[in-house]
């Protein structure tokens, strides 16, 4: 079997020898992969990292089930279904998912599309911590691929959307999506965003990029209204001005992966749900939205897939996001 890790910051495919395939586990679904999706932000970050122990990368999916174990009644072996979340989902060949982390793809949407269902579980996810009403602005900074994505449901949604990047090329893929308001330019987007809200500045701002930069924050300050939010999606190091946050008397949130359930092991191995009534939004349920919105037509992926490179030629799929980031946005790994 063929998967991809990183190690001493180098990103490979490599070769397993298979043992004999044993029984699925109970709650768990043997899925052979059609199309993974890279993260860029989460996965050159782990890469740049790593040491001497080898790690997988990979979080997002899509196949074709093998084989179910006791307990799923949701998917069926031969069906086409999109999965979400590392360990059990990563670039390789096979994958074994816990049963919450698998969703069935609707009809009329493609393999491809529904491999970005983690990413979309994680847009998803962000927007529901901004906790915006309808007809309320939001401010999404880094039009990367989760920016893209985020943009276009939070427009789904009829917030009133602003995107802002520093590559044009981003703004322009953003614009023809459908999303009026996406700016290269500081200047412009803050000029525009306070026309449009009457002086007082966006409901929130949610941040998908990286790195160190506290002006980043302070400017996201800036630019909230009075007791606004601001959401931490992308590896970002918060640091920001106490008297700029004082004054708007803002909240400053994190966004933690697709929802509830990420990270508890009686939700994501032992197969226990969380009851609807008391946790309406799990990243289960947030998967499922994001196939949902694509079934109805309403998020626009295809346009977002820049490249589709074989597992084999994995690391140059990711030497993509250094070498031609103004054309790289979406890419895929085939099977």
């Amino acid at each position: 079997m063929k998967s991809v890790i990183a190690q001493t910051g180098v990103v490979k495919t490599v070769e397993h020898q298979e043992p004999p395939r044993p029984p699925v586990a109970p709650n768990f679904v043997l899925i052979r992969t059609a199309f993974s999706a890279i993260s860029p932000g989460t996965e050159l970050s782990m890469a740049k990292r790593t040491g001497e122990q080898p790690v997988e990368l990979g979080y997002s999916a899509s196949g074709i089930v093998l084989e179910t174990g006791e307990g799923v009644t949701h998917v069926r072996p031969g069906q086409q279904v999109a999965c979400y979340g590392a360990p059990f989902v990563h670039h390789a060949e096979t994958l074994a998912v816990p049963k919450h982390l698998v969703s069935p793809v609707p009809d009329g949407v493609t393999l491809e599309e529904a491999s970005f269902a983690g990413l979309g579980a994680i847009a998803i996810h962000a927007l529901r911590q901004s906790d915006l009403r309808f007809g309320e602005s939001v401010v999404i900074v880094g039009l990367g691929i989760l920016g893209q994505i985020m943009a276009q449901i939070a427009n789904a949604a009829s917030f009133h959307v602003f995107g802002h990047d520093l590559l044009r090329s981003r703004c322009d893929l953003l614009r023809r999506s459908g999303v009026a308001h996406a700016f290269d330019s500081d200047a412009d987007m803050e000029r525009r965003l306070f026309e449009l809200t009457k002086g007082e500045g966006a409901d929130a701002v949610i941040l998908c990029a990286g790195g160190h930069a506290p002006e980043l924050i302070n400017a996201s300050l800036r630019r909230l209204r009075d007791r606004g939010k601001i959401v931490i999606v992308g590896d970002l190091k918060m640091e920001f001005e106490r008297e700029i946050m004082f004054s708007k008397e803002a909240q400053v949130l994190i966004s933690r992966a697709g929802g509830p359930g990420r990270y508890d092991r009686n939700y994501e191995v032992r197969g226990f749900d969380y009851p609807v009534g008391y946790v309406r939004w799990t990243e289960g349920r947030n998967v499922e939205e994001y196939l949902r919105l694509l079934a109805e037509k309403k998020l626009q992926v295809r346009e977002l897939i820049s490249e589709v490179v074989p597992i084999d030629r994995a690391a140059d799929a990711y030497r993509l996001f250094a070498t031609a980031p103004e054309r790289t946005i979406g890419v895929l790994l085939k099977y």
